[in-house]
């Protein structure tokens, strides 16, 4: 199986992960031998159990002091870092190129794994199969990590199942996502760290995914840009199930030409090939590269920059964001002509499949690339995405259902949380959008507020309250309109009016799309 909690003894191989059963489910062991005082806890006297629990809460006390002290273990030759020295992102170092046969000892260096260590904690996650949790992570490493870093140097580390979880996709359907370990989460950080420098400089500036100072902003730009220079066709390609189906002997083949250690590429391929875990059953894997790890990311940049060095060799026009790609001509039959080469390409020499039907050769303003829409008719412009638009509708309306059975403190919270991000990603579409959603989002506000006010004799003293007159407020409470229909007359939006939805805790949408497009 793989390394997991226990400890590892040096073995002529990675030795099975024990297992028990506790509480009706399965744990995977530590290893450890025990003493007469170091058994399970259900097995010691009540006042050891206390001591042992009170040395516990100790250790997570010092859990940050842990994950500094943790990667010192095994390494003689590495001072710890002084009090107050930052764990800045560090480049392998300067004698450790991409086809160095000691690669493997630039991605187990003491600052590489802290650095790390920061990233794993620092986007937490859930647990992999093993059970181990992020923040029990630094004190397993405390008592490991040599053993773990002696069979990483040896070649001989062997990674643990992923756990298999599914996602709703937005168009329908469900998304595949692989959790591996905190472990190899950790290992697989240290791998990105040292291998992303080596091959960010190769990589095209036409590719934007999961690389670091670019973003989907730029690529959607950029992509206005061309429409904007007369390329008013485009090319949508999609890949069908792109992660579960890269072939592992083609990616291995494209590693294989920038790296020189032996250990690293043995390891990239143990990481691919590694079983995936479903309802406690682990099925191998010989196909795909799992969404979820750090290093899937990188691994899909490798593969699909073939298809980038082949568009530039032919001097396109492109984007691509992982595997969302457009390729922007200036004429229909360019785009046919093209579409049936890039489906060669993809298929023949990268062994992946297109999705003809989601794939489409049209203007740029009937399709849609990362939410956004290119509109082109005085100018060229940004706008959202119908199905984008509608995407966040709903989640809009499952949030201010007046079914919910929330407070309206609770709902403004939630509701603020997500459009704030929303109009941050969706900042570069116009203006006038922004301004019609806030009007709706304040109605559907405005309509919470009344059905949570529920008997009329509320309603008509909130209104009072407003200013409203006195005959009007008792009218409309008793004898008013629907809750639709209420949220958009006049004495309800005095009582419910911008400035009072401001102070309840509403974020207008207009508001924070033009402070951010101010910055």
């Amino acid at each position: 199986m793989g390394l997991s909690r226990e400890v590892c003894q040096p073995a002529t191989d990675v030795a099975t992960v024990p297992a028990t059963v506790r509480d009706g489910r399965t744990e995977v062991s530590r290893g450890h031998s025990t003493s007469p005082l170091e058994g399970r806890a259900e097995h010691m006297p009540q006042g050891t159990r206390r001591r042992i629990g009170h040395v516990m809460v100790q250790k997570t006390r010092r859990t940050r002091l842990s994950a500094q002290l943790a990667f010192d273990l095994g390494e003689g030759d590495e001072s710890r870092p002084k009090p107050g020295e930052g764990y800045e992102a560090c480049p392998p170092p300067s004698d450790v190129g991409a086809l160095a046969p000691s690669l493997m000892e630039a991605v187990v260096a003491a600052e590489n794994m802290r650095q790390a260590l920061k990233r794993v904690r620092a986007n937490k996650g859930s647990p992999g199969v093993d059970g181990m949790t992020v923040d029990e992570l630094a004190g397993y490493l405390m008592v490991a990590w040599g053993q773990v870093r002696q069979l990483l140097l040896e070649g001989r580390y062997r990674p643990q199942p992923v756990k298999r979880v599914e996602i709703p996709k937005p168009g329908g359907g469900t998304r595949q996502l692989g959790v591996p370990t905190v472990l190899d989460r950790l290992i697989q950080q240290a791998l990105l760290q040292v291998l992303s420098p080596l091959y960010e400089p190769t990589f095209s500036p036409h590719s934007y995914g999961f690389r670091p100072g670019k973003s989907s902003h730029q690529a959607v730009d950029e992509a206005r840009g061309y429409v904007a220079a007369g390329k008013k066709w485009v090319v949508d390609l999609d890949l069908e199930k792109f992660f579960d189906r890269v072939s592992h002997d083609v990616l291995m083949g494209l590693v294989r030409r920038g790296i020189g250690d032996r250990r690293v590429l043995r390891l990239i391929r143990r990481y691919l090939q590694a079983g995936v875990m479903l309802n406690g059953v682990v099925t191998e894997r010989h196909e795909g590269t799992p969404q979820g790890g750090p290093l899937s990311p990188l691994l899909a940049n490798v593969m699909l920059h073939e298809l980038d060095k082949e568009l530039e060799r032919r001097g396109h026009c492109f984007c691509r964001y992982a595997d969302d790609c457009n390729i922007y001509v200036g004429s229909r039959r360019a785009c046919l002509r093209v579409m049936g080469w890039v489906t060669r390409f993809v298929e023949r020499r990268l062994h992946l499949r297109v999705n003809r039907d989601k794939s489409a050769v049209a203007r740029p303003w009937q399709r849609k690339f990362l939410g956004y829409r290119i509109i082109s008719q005085r100018e060229v412009r940004l706008t959202i995405a119908p199905e984008s638009l509608e995407r966040a509708k709903h989640k809009v309306r499952e949030l201010t259902s007046r079914s919910r059975g929330v407070s309206v403190e609770r709902m403004l919270r939630e509701l603020r949380t997500f459009t704030d991000g929303w109009v941050t990603y969706f900042c570069h579409a116009s203006a006038s959008l922004f301004r019609d959603l806030d009007g709706w989002l304040r109605r559907r506000v405005r309509c919470f507020v009344w059905k949570q006010w529920k008997k009329p004799r509320k309603r008509a003293r909130e209104l009072i309250r407003a200013g409203v007159e006195a005959h009007t407020a008792w009218g409309m409470a008793y004898d008013g309109p629907g809750l639709w229909r209420a949220a958009a007359s006049p004495p309800l939006n005095k009582a419910l009016s911008n400035a009072r939805l401001a102070q309840l805790g509403y974020h207008s949408l207009l508001a924070r799309y033009e402070a951010l497009t101010a910055m």
